[in-house]
């Protein structure tokens, strides 16, 4: 019976690596991120508690000041990976991804033609013609 549940565990752990490897760098990020920030900022406040009893006071301020800091830029950057809105693509992306998609469709062709000052294009039903001037 552990052999079979032995062999459960590594199909499930398996079948974890699987999702993981498909996983993109910034649910990677988050993820990592998220099991360890709150460890990160715990310590720097302990840090904070620790140098209010070790420090005199006039060196407290700017060890405080730098540990809320660099707390407070923690916390943005985990509330950033966390929350990032999906970027809009570039217009020339999506003017290209829609030629790309335009190349399998059969359109007609277009003809030009020159009769003396006079220029006719067409292109399936539509004629345009202009004039020198």
């Amino acid at each position: 019976m552990s052999q079979e549940l032995e062999i459960l565990r590594a199909n499930a752990k398996i079948e974890l690596d699987k999702l993981e490897a498909h996983a993109t760098a910034r649910e990677v990020a988050a993820k990592t991120i998220g099991k360890q920030a709150l460890l990160w900022i715990f310590l720097l406040v302990l840090v904070g508690v620790g140098s209010s009893l070790a420090l005199a006071p006039e060196a407290l301020a700017p060890v405080i000041g730098l540990v809320a800091t660099a707390t407070m830029a923690l916390i943005q950057m985990v509330t950033g990976i966390v929350t990032e809105a999906k970027k809009e693509e570039k217009p020339e992306i999506t003017i290209i991804k829609e030629l790309i998609a335009r190349l399998d469709q059969k359109e007609p062709p277009m003809n030009v033609s020159v009769e003396g000052e006079k220029v006719i294009v067409s292109k399936g039903h539509d004629t345009i013609t202009t004039t020198a001037r």
